[in-house]
């Protein structure tokens, strides 16, 4: 799960699994592959970046988990 922040400053957690896509324009708008969308303001290089290094550290806990499970 990646943190953004709705346009009125609340936040959301939200499943980088079921990110569809991101329209750049004016707005950032984030598009889920259930048919809900959210404004955020975030760019969406740094949302990007955010899922990336949710990503990583979801690999790094799973490849050290099965080197003490050797």
């Amino acid at each position: 799960m990646i943190q953004l922040t709705r346009l009125n400053q609340t936040e959301v957690m939200v499943n980088s699994e079921l990110i569809e896509h991101i329209e750049i324009g004016a707005d950032t708008v984030v598009r889920l592959t259930n048919g809900s969308s959210f404004v955020v303001r975030e760019s969406a290089e740094q949302i990007m970046t955010k899922v990336v290094e949710f990503k990583r550290r979801i690999l790094g806990e799973i490849r050290s988990a099965n080197r003490t499970s050797d």
